[in-house]
């Protein structure tokens, strides 16, 4: 499944989930996209942040589970 910010011709932001960029085209092309906000069927894809994995983990607490945001209660256990 792949997700999509999607922008009708009247300027509504919407997300809309596909089984692949295939599916989007033709689904847009056939105007089988709709804004849930107007109806419009002419959308094109929306400028989007990429998801991106860093790899990086937070760091580990002494119960080796990730560090909490306030420390970690059995820091001084």
């Amino acid at each position: 499944m792949i997700v999509y910010n999607v922008q009708c011709s009247k300027g509504h932001v919407f997300e809309e989930w596909f089984a692949s960029s295939t599916e989007y085209d033709t689904k847009s092309a056939a105007h089988d996209i709709a804004c849930p906000d107007c109806g419009n069927t002419e959308v094109s894809k929306a400028i989007m942040a990429p998801n991106v994995a860093t790899g990086a983990q937070d760091p580990a607490g002494p119960c080796g589970q990730p560090m909490c945001q306030t420390g970690c209660a059995y820091a001084d256990s």
